[in-house]
């Protein structure tokens, strides 16, 4: 019974992985297609659909952590998630104004190309039970750079996001109510901003950590 279960667990978390990878392998071909074709104002239009998908399936890794499929901290992945469903949803999908930024192209491809390597590493270990010794590699050490532009992307979209956001008041609850509840936006924006400023180097000494136990541990085996 538990020999099947670990098979069904794998089956499930291999699919899982390659087909979040395939999502976000087509972000990666349609962004960069559009920014040579068209250039970056046409970035977001081209990954519209792809980005919301695969982005939105990462909901299932706090699903994944909270009832035990992988081993991930539910602690560690909930913040990343959450930043970048925000991102996702709340800023680019939300305010059409921001989705001709640079940022957004610098945005996308930082976040397609991680994803790119994180899943199908994943999706390499639970399919065949490893990885090769170069993945492990790049899973490991292209954050060194590409969390840096995307975190910095983030932080710009959402701050240049800020007086359309304000102008427009969506998502606001405005007193008087019968909850007896406000609720702003645009504050909720800055203090999304603040927590980056603590949140980001934190993660990063997370992952800086996470590399190298993982590179060492390779190298022992």
């Amino acid at each position: 019974m538990a020999s099947a279960l670990t098979v069904l667990r794998r089956l499930y978390l291999s699919i899982y992985n390659w087909l979040v990878f395939i999502g976000w392998f087509q972000v990666l071909f349609l962004a960069l297609k559009a920014l040579k074709e068209s250039g970056h104002e046409h970035v977001y239009n081209a990954v519209e659909k792809p980005l919301l998908l695969a982005q939105s399936a990462a909901v299932m890794e706090i699903l994944h952590g909270l009832i035990g499929l992988v081993r991930s901290p539910v602690s560690s992945t909930l913040p990343q998630i959450g930043s970048r469903l925000y991102l996702t949803w709340g800023i680019l999908w939300s305010f059409p104004e921001i989705r001709t930024h640079i940022l957004v192209t610098s945005l996308v491809i930082s976040w397609a190309i991680t994803e790119i390597i994180r899943y199908s590493f994943f999706g390499m270990k639970e399919a065949f039970g490893f990885a090769p010794s170069w993945h492990l590699w790049l899973r490991y050490s292209t954050f060194l750079v590409l969390y840096p532009t995307g975190i910095s992307s983030e932080v710009g979209l959402i701050y240049f996001a800020l007086p359309y956001i304000k102008a427009s008041e969506k998502y606001c609850f405005r007193m008087p109510n019968k909850w007896n509840f406000s609720f702003d936006y645009f504050y909720a924006a800055i203090l999304a901003l603040g927590i980056y400023v603590p949140g980001s180097p934190h993660l990063y000494h997370y992952m800086l950590g996470q590399r190298k136990r993982a590179l060492s541990k390779s190298k022992k085996e």
